[in-house]
């Protein structure tokens, strides 16, 4: 008997299944995943079987090894139709599906140590790639724990051992070499830290609640889509744990996604205290590779039914699935930005059809593409007006910035915020204060010359981080000393522009002495359980203002909140993006929610220079059909989704040369083909991205409007051969459908 095998590499020219003999002693079958001599190398390449059949027409070698783990069917069918819809290879989507770390030992040889070294990459990817390309790491097992933490930053000693062959000499090497730190860490293996002891009961459901869970549980046995599109505090959760309730006494399994992982934890404390810990497996990146394993197989063996995670938890071996819920649907992070990028929501619309399950979608700001769906009737629309516990919706006033201005306040707390700032602390309660951009100061600019400090690998400029005194790129990561002088005139009239949450924090200080303040952004929560342990303090310790970024928008539930404080209300209106308008209404909309969801009602501040956009006067009363009326036209008269698709073909390369050669042959093909073949469709030429420059790369794009379907994608993969067939040195090609990030 003969396997067709595929390959575990990323190499789009070997993204094809490849003949291997099966020996008599291996019991091999369709998902096994396999040891195979593969070309000129000395080490076997791992491989899936994809098919078996009688025979082969080549001379062929036999599988040299069999690892325990397999993949199902279903998902093998799943990671062929992300292949063909991502483009990308197969391997790249059956690689989602595997257990966390790759490994030829025995996978039950679990890490039983609570004292390890964490070990952490100190390059970046690019480094580490360019490294193993140009034989600076020649290694097969140092080039196997780099890739190993490529996909599992800060693991365990034991975890590298147990996932490849490496030793702890081959660790030490790379730590001599610089590409690699370890740390002293003690870990805990179970990821419930903050389990909850006090168990609830089926809350009491309204009337607009009840409609919708009568609705969906009724139809628990069929493929149908649903959005639950509720205010905020219209008690969506609540739903949603009864909905999972209802299928776990059928003895079935349920997928519940968030979007954050700072929301993880708090719907997970709410999940055990209903349903217990037994029942439950949680799945996001911040767990250690050691918890993601064990909860990946506390799943596969069935012990959970019930799956909370980020997007990658979509992929999670469930058995006997019965349901999928998306919290927040409308948020970006649903959609991964590296390679396969995949989008769960479209992933959990293909497990609905095929498994033959309920999917439920909801949010308070629903995607435009996901209301507009409901209204034509391919989705089905659940509506709740009204908050759960009979609270009303925040107050709002906003504020525009100009008329400060124009009175002198140059702060950036305005005279109403800093108002109603120190009512909430004269009655002991709690204020949440958003701005969307971390650290202390946007950019650093020479005064006598005008020159900006930039980052050496990005063409954008550093950010100032007071509390370390230093300028980073949050792009690439790069960071380097403050400057005291200009690079360019050697002046030393250097300022700081802008303002971050470091600096929100220190001028709320000096306003109100005394304050306690915590912050909550990509800086404070960079360790493991931080986001637990920040939003935790913040709770129990009743400190007076939690002061954060994009993380305390969505889904956060504090009954002590009466007071929201949006400090720059234009921030996202100004990103160069379609969905400028649309993502502002859903961030204010958000925001404000966190407001009065306790017995007192909660006042909302929002301050901007654009008060009369129709984004942020809508926000005003959270009239999100409003909105949708108003921006569904300018959709539509510009051709944007949902009445189009947009494909982004993102070229980068080292050579600014290369780069013009490869967008100029690629985009050659494709007016060729699309004039030639007559498709329907808008191309247009290359152009430099909104970022020509992140990582030491230059980037270029070419955008395609149209209505995807087969006649598209054929397109676009012959645009991939085309440019695999290009003699290239450092070019790289993207293909997106629907991008989430437009820069």
């Amino acid at each position: 008997m003969v396997a067709e095998v595929i390959i575990d590499t990323s190499v789009k020219t070997l993204n094809k299944t490849f003949d291997y003999e099966i020996p008599t002693d291996l019991d091999i079958k369709v998902g096994s995943r396999v040891f195979v001599p593969f070309g000129n190398q000395k080490v076997l390449a791992e491989g899936i079987v994809v098919n078996i059949k009688e025979a082969s027409e080549f001379k062929i070698k036999p599988i040299a090894g069999l690892q325990e783990e397999q993949i199902a069917d279903d998902y093998l069918e799943l990671a062929k139709f992300m292949a063909h819809r991502y483009f990308c290879n197969i391997a790249d989507c059956l690689r989602l599906m595997l257990p966390p770390g790759r490994t030829n030992k025995n996978v039950d040889n679990r890490i039983k140590e609570k004292k390890i070294n964490c070990i952490s990459l100190s390059k970046t990817r690019e480094e580490i790639e360019d490294a193993i390309e140009n034989k600076i790491i020649k290694s097969q097992k140092q080039i196997d724990v780099l890739e190993f933490l490529l996909d599992n930053n800060n693991s365990s000693m034991q975890d590298i051992e147990l996932f490849t062959d490496a030793t702890a000499a081959v660790v030490t090497a790379l730590q001599k070499k610089g590409f690699i730190d370890k740390v002293p860490t003690k870990v805990e293996r179970n990821p419930f830290i903050h389990k909850v002891d006090k168990q609830t009961s089926n809350l009491e459901l309204t009337d607009e609640q009840q409609a919708a869970f009568d609705e969906i549980s009724s139809n628990l046995n069929t493929a149908n889509e649903y959005l639950v599109f509720g205010v905020t505090g219209s008690g969506k959760t609540e739903i949603y744990l009864q909905l999972i309730g209802k299928t776990l006494a059928k003895g079935k399994s349920s997928i519940m996604l968030v979007p954050e992982i700072s929301l993880t934890p708090q719907t997970v404390d709410r999940f055990i205290a209903r349903f217990g810990e037994e029942n439950i497996a949680v799945l996001h990146s911040k767990l250690s590779i050691g918890e993601r394993f064990d909860q990946w197989m506390k799943i596969k063996e069935g012990k959970a039914k019930i799956i909370i995670g980020a997007r990658s938890a979509i992929f999670a071996p469930v058995q006997n699935l019965g349901l999928i819920v998306i919290d927040e649907e409308h948020d970006e992070s649903y959609e991964s930005e590296s390679n396969p990028r995949y989008n769960a929501i479209e992933v959990a619309e293909y497990l609905k059809d095929t498994v033959g399950v309920p999917l439920v979608l909801g949010s308070a700001t629903p995607d435009m593409k996901s209301f507009y769906r409901a209204r034509q009737g391919e989705i089905k629309l659940l509506t709740l007006k009204n908050r759960a516990n009979q609270s009303t919706l925040p107050t709002v006033d906003i504020v525009d910035l100009r008329d400060e201005l124009a009175n002198g306040n140059k702060s950036m707390i305005s005279e109403k915020l800093r108002e109603e700032i120190q009512a909430n602390l004269d009655n002991n309660q709690q204020t949440i204060l958003f701005l969307n951009r971390r650290g202390f100061a946007s950019f650093v600019m020479c005064k006598d010359c005008g020159e900006t400090i930039k980052c050496d690998r990005c063409d954008i400029t550093l950010t100032y981080h007071k509390y370390e005194n230093k300028l980073k790129c949050h792009y690439c990561g790069n960071e380097r000393a403050m400057v005291s002088e200009c690079p360019s005139c050697h002046s030393k009239n250097i300022t700081s522009l802008g303002a971050g949450t470091q600096k929100l924090e220190e001028e709320i200080q000096s306003l109100f002495p005394g304050v306690s303040t915590i912050r909550m952004d990509a800086d404070t929560v960079s360790k493991k359980n931080s986001h637990e342990e920040i939003l935790n303090k913040f709770k129990t310790e009743n400190i007076n203002i939690l002061i954060g970024t994009q993380m305390v928008v969505k889904g956060h539930d504090f009954p002590n909140v009466t007071l929201v404080g949006v400090i720059a209300a234009d921030n996202d209106l100004n990103f160069g993006d379609f969905r400028a308008s649309e993502r502002t209404f859903q961030t204010l909309t958000q925001v404000a929610g966190r407001a009065g969801r306790g017995e007192v009602p909660g006042r909302v501040v929002i301050q901007t220079y654009n008060p009369e956009h129709y984004a942020i006067e809508l926000s005003k009363t959270q009239n999100y059909e409003e909105f949708f009326d108003t921006e569904i036209e300018v959709r539509k008269a510009l051709k944007y989704p949902p009445f189009c698709d947009i494909i982004v073909a993102e070229m980068s390369s080292k050579n600014k040369n290369e780069l013009l050669k490869v967008a100029s042959s690629l985009h050659a093909y494709l007016k060729d083909r699309v004039i030639n073949e007559k498709f329907g469709v808008l191309l247009y030429s290359p152009v430099p991205s909104p970022i020509d420059k992140i990582k030491d790369r230059y980037r270029m794009r070419i955008i395609i409007k149209c209505k995807y379907d087969e006649k598209i994608n054929d397109l676009m993969n012959g645009a991939l051969n085309t440019f695999y067939n290009m003699k290239v040195l450092t070019a790289r090609l993207a293909i997106e459908l629907n991008p989430n990030n437009m820069q």
